[in-house]
C-alpha cells in the first residue's frame, strides 16, 4: 500500500450539503462478483477496512474536477467524491471509469445530464410500471419482442428498465429455448426476429446480461441466433467454425478448470465482437463498450491466473529452451508466450511491471536468444513480437541482460547481434521484419531512455559494449558492398561517367533497402553518440565507404548516404571537418550533383542544401576546401546563388586575413643594433626626459612644420642602414648641432619617437589597440615569430 498515486480521501455529501471526510485509503478498480460488475474499492490505510464499495454504473454521470477529484451521485441525493493525492492516480481511475462506460477520457463528465422533461415524465409513471412489461416468450410474439427491444435503444432510461426486466424473469434462457425450436422447425421468420432480439440485447450494453448470454450453456445458442442475419441469403456457419475448425491448443496442460473456461469464453466473445457483429455505426459505437470491457477484464483475469501458476510458466520456458523439444511444439510455445504478452497489455501499469519482471525471472531473454536464431520463420516472427513487447516495456532491462552475458562466448550469440543478423537476413522483399527490428535497436541505443538517475554509468557502459561487440556486425553489409571503391581515393574526375560506373555499388533493391535502414541507424548514432560514433567513423573511414552509395541507381539510397554526411557536417565539429578535407570526401557528392545534370529533383535539392548550410553557417575550413578544389567545376551552376555565395565568403575571408596581416607586418630593419643598444642604455630615463623637453620646446612652431619634421624623422628611421646616424627632428634642415655631446645624443634620441611614431601611424582601428600591444610584446620577446604571421 505504498503507492501514493492511489492514495485518496473519501467524502460524502451530508444533508446540510457539506462534505464529510469518511477516511483515507487506497483505491482500486476490480470485478466484484456480488455486484456483478467492475467496482471502485477503497480500503483504509490504517486497518485495511472497506471504506467504499461502489459499482461503476454505465449510466452514472461521473465528473472529474481540478485534476485530482472525481465526483458522482448514487441513489437519491447521495453524493460521493474521491480526492486523490496525485494527479496520475486520478487519471488512472478516470480512464477505468471511462473504459467501463465507453467514454472518451478526455471528457470531464461521462454522461450528459438527463433532460428534465424526460426525467419528470418517468417520475410520473406509477411504481407498478417501474419495469418494462415484456410480452410472453412465445413463438407468436417474437415480432413484438423484437420491436420492443429495437425501440428502447434510443433512450438510456428505457434501456435500463428493459435490462432489469430481462434479468428478473430469466427471459434470456427462454428466448434461447425458442431459438432451438425455430431451428428445428426451420422457421426462418422466427429466426430472423431472434437475430434482431439478440443483437438488440447485446446493444443494451449490460454486463449482467453478458454474464448470462456468454455462459457455457448459452453462448453457442447466442452465436446460432446471430447466424440468421435477415440481410443474408444463407446463414453463416459460425458454430461449425468454433466447434470444429478452431482448435484449442494446450502447449502445457491447464489443470485449472476455471482458467480453461475463461479462455474458451474470451475467445468466443472476441469472435462475436470481431467477426459476427457488424461494425457499429457512428450512433452505435458506444453500445458495445461494456462488451469491450467484458473481454478486457477476462484477459486481465487470464493473465493474472497464469502468472500465479508458477509451475505452468516454469514448464513453458523449460520446454522452450530444451534442445529436445521438436519444432512444432516450440512453435506453439512461442505463439503462446506471444499471446500471453499481448494479453498483458490490458494490465494496469503496476501489474504490467510485475508481469514482465516475472517473465524476466523465468528466463524470457535467454529463451529469446535461442529461438530468434532458429531457421523457422514463424518462430522468429513470433519471437520478434515478444522482444518488441520487452523493449517497449523496459529497454534498460534488456540492456542490463545483454551486458551481463558471458564475455567469453562468441560475439555472434549475443542477443543484440542475433537481432542485427535477423534484421540483415530478413527474407521479406519489403523488409517488414527488418524495419521492426531496426526500430527496436534504435530504442535500445537511444541515450534518451537510459536511466541516468538509477544507474549513472548505464549510457557509458552500454554504448562502449555496443561499439565493441555489435557495431561491426551492423556495418558489415555496408562495408561489404563498398569494399573496392577505396582505389579511387583522391582522384577527382568530374567528366561524364567519372564514378557512376561502379560494379560494387548495390543495384539489388532489397540490398539497397537494407543499406538504407543501416544508414538510418548510423545517422541516428551521429546525432546522439558524439564520442563513440566519431571514433568509429575515423577508424573505419566510414564516411568514404558510405559516400560510395552516392553512385547507386536507387535515389533513396543515395539520399540516405547524403543525409549521413549532412548530419556529420551539421555538428560543425572541426575534427569531422578536417577528416572530410583530408579525405577529399566532397568529391563523390559533387560528382553526383554534376551527374544529375539539370534535373530538378530531390537529390539536386538535398545537395544544394548541404552547400547552402555550409555557406550560411560560415564553416570556414570547408568553404576554403570547396572553393580551392571544386569551384571551377561548380561556377557554371547559376540557377542558385549558393556557389557564388561560397566564393564570396571565401574572398571576404581572404581579404580579411590579408588586411589583418598587413596591420601587423613589421620591417625587419626597424630595429638596428644602435637602437637596441640605446634601449639598453642605463640613462634611459634621462634620455626620455630630454626628448620630452625637446618636444615641448619645438611645440611653439607651427603645427604643419612639426608634422613635416615628424614625418621626416620616421622615414629617416625606417630607411637608415645599420651604423648610420639619424637626423634629429629638431634640425629640419639636416644640419648637426654645434656641441659634439649633443650631436651624439641627436643620433640616438630620435630612435624612440621615430619608431613609436611609425607604429602609431599604422593603427587605423581603435578597437585593435589591445592586439597591437600584444603584438609589440611578442616582437620584443621573440622576433623570430614574425614570419608565421604572414604564412
Amino acid at each position: 500500500m505504498s503507492d501514493t498515486r492511489r492514495r485518496v480521501k473519501v467524502y460524502t455529501l451530508n444533508e446540510d450539503r457539506q462534505w464529510d471526510d469518511r477516511g483515507t485509503g487506497h483505491v482500486s478498480s476490480t470485478f466484484v462478483e456480488r455486484l456483478k460488475g467492475i467496482s471502485l474499492l477503497v480500503r483504509a490505510e490504517s486497518d485495511g477496512s472497506l471504506l467504499l464499495e461502489s459499482k461503476i454504473s454505465p449510466n452514472t454521470a461521473y465528473q472529474k474536477q481540478q485534476d485530482t477529484l472525481i465526483v458522482w451521485s448514487e441513489a437519491d441525493n447521495y453524493d460521493l467524491a474521491l480526492s486523490f493525492q496525485e494527479k496520475a492516480g486520478c487519471d488512472e481511475i478516470w480512464e477505468k471509469i471511462c473504459q467501463v462506460q465507453g467514454k472518451d477520457p478526455a471528457l470531464d463528465i461521462t454522461q450528459d445530464p438527463i433532460d428534465e422533461s424526460e426525467e419528470e415524465r418517468f417520475e410520473e409513471i406509477p411504481e407498478t410500471s417501474h419495469l418494462v412489461e415484456l410480452p410472453p416468450c412465445e413463438l407468436s410474439r417474437l415480432e413484438e419482442i423484437a420491436d420492443l427491444v429495437t425501440s428502447v435503444l434510443s433512450s438510456p432510461i428505457r434501456r435500463e428498465k428493459l435490462a432489469l426486466a430481462l434479468m428478473s424473469e430469466g427471459y434470456i434462457k427462454k428466448l434461447l429455448g425458442l431459438f432451438r425450436v425455430c431451428e428445428d422447425l426451420d422457421n426462418r421468420e422466427g429466426l430472423h426476429h431472434l437475430y434482431e432480439i439478440v443483437r438488440g440485447v447485446l446493444f443494451l450494453n449490460k454486463a449482467a446480461l453478458f454474464e448470462v448470454m456468454f455462459s457455457d450453456d448459452c453462448i453457442m445458442d447466442v452465436v446460432g441466433c446471430l447466424e440468421y442475419d435477415p440481410a443474408l441469403v444463407q446463414p453463416k456457419r459460425h458454430r461449425e467454425f468454433l466447434t470444429k475448425t478452431a482448435k484449442f491448443k494446450e502447449v502445457i496442460p491447464i489443470t485449472d478448470s476455471e482458467l480453461r473456461q475463461k479462455i474458451h469464453q474470451t475467445y468466443r466473445v472476441q469472435y462475436i465482437q470481431d467477426i459476427i457483429l457488424p461494425t457499429p455505426s457512428l450512433f452505435e459505437e458506444n453500445f458495445l463498450s461494456t462488451l469491450n470491457s467484458f473481454i478486457f477484464f477476462n484477459k486481465v483475469e487470464i493473465v493474472s491466473m497464469l502468472q500465479e501458476d508458477e509451475k505452468f510458466l516454469t514448464e513453458v520456458f523449460a520446454q522452450l529452451t530444451d534442445e529436445a523439444t521438436d519444432d512444432s511444439k516450440r512453435r506453439e510455445l512461442v505463439n503462446f508466450v506471444k499471446e500471453f504478452c499481448a494479453f498483458s497489455q490490458t494490465l494496469q501499469p503496476q501489474n504490467r511491471d510485475a508481469f514482465f519482471k516475472t517473465l524476466a525471472n523465468l528466463g524470457i531473454l535467454p529463451a529469446l536468444e535461442i529461438v530468434m536464431g532458429m531457421d523457422d520463420l514463424q518462430v522468429r516472427a513470433a519471437a520478434t513480437d515478444i522482444f518488441s513487447y520487452l523493449v517497449e516495456f523496459s529497454p534498460s532491462m534488456v540492456r542490463e541482460f545483454v551486458m551481463q552475458e558471458p564475455q567469453q562466448t562468441d560475439d555472434d550469440v549475443l542477443l543484440i547481434n542475433v537481432v542485427i543478423k535477423q534484421m540483415i537476413c530478413d527474407s521479406d522483399p519489403e523488409l517488414g521484419g527488418a524495419v521492426q527490428l531496426m526500430g527496436l535497436l534504435r530504442t535500445l541505443i537511444d541515450p534518451e531512455n537510459m536511466l541516468a538517475s538509477t544507474n549513472k554509468t548505464e549510457k557509458t557502459e552500454f554504448l562502449s559494449f555496443f561499439y565493441k561487440y555489435c557495431m561491426h556486425v551492423l556495418t558489415a553489409p555496408l562495408l561489404a558492398n563498398t569494399a573496392h571503391d577505396k582505389h579511387s581515393k583522391g582522384d577527382l574526375d568530374l567528366q561524364e561517367g567519372s564514378t557512376k560506373i561502379n560494379p560494387v555499388c548495390p543495384d539489388n533493391f532489397q540490398t539497397a533497402q537494407l543499406l538504407a535502414l543501416i544508414l538510418e541507424l548510423l545517422t541516428f548514432c551521429v546525432e546522439h553518440h558524439t564520442y563513440h560514433i566519431k571514433t568509429y567513423i575515423m577508424n573505419k573511414d566510414l564516411l568514404r565507404r558510405v559516400l560510395v552509395l552516392m553512385n547507386s541507381k536507387h535515389t533513396f539510397l543515395a539520399l540516405c548516404a547524403l543525409r549521413f554526411m549532412r548530419r556529420i557536417i551539421g555538428l560543425k565539429d572541426e575534427y569531422y571537418n578536417r577528416y572530410i578535407i583530408k579525405g577529399n570526401l566532397f568529391e563523390p557528392v559533387i560528382n553526383a550533383l554534376l551527374d544529375n545534370g539539370t534535373r530538378y529533383n530531390l537529390l539536386n535539392s538535398a545537395i544544394i542544401e548541404l552547400f547552402e548550410f555550409i555557406k550560411v553557417e560560415d564553416i570556414k575550413s570547408l568553404i576554403a576546401h570547396i572553393v580551392d578544389n571544386f569551384y571551377k567545376a561548380l561556377e557554371s551552376i547559376e540557377y542558385v546563388q549558393t556557389f557564388k555565395g561560397l566564393k564570396g565568403r571565401y574572398e571576404q575571408e581572404k581579404d580579411r586575413q590579408s588586411q589583418r596581416l598587413n596591420r601587423y607586418r613589421r620591417d625587419a630593419r626597424s630595429l638596428d643594433e644602435d637602437e637596441e643598444l640605446w634601449f639598453n642604455d642605463d640613462d634611459e630615463d634621462d634620455d626620455g626626459e630630454a626628448v620630452e623637453k625637446r618636444m615641448e620646446d619645438d611645440f611653439s612652431d607651427s603645427y604643419g612644420k612639426y608634422m613635416e619634421a615628424k614625418k621626416g624623422a620616421a622615414n629617416g628611421a625606417n630607411g637608415a642602414n645599420n651604423g648610420k646616424a639619424v637626423i634629429s627632428p629638431s634640425s629640419p634642415s639636416g644640419t648637426p648641432n654645434n656641441s659634439s655631446t649633443s650631436s651624439i645624443k641627436t643620433v640616438a634620441l630620435p630612435a624612440t619617437p621615430a619608431v613609436k611614431t611609425a607604429l602609431v601611424g599604422l593603427v587605423d582601428y581603435p578597437d585593435d589597440e589591445d592586439d597591437e600591444e600584444e603584438e609589440d610584446e611578442e616582437e620584443e620577446q621573440s622576433p623570430r615569430k614574425r614570419p608565421r604571421l604572414s604564412s
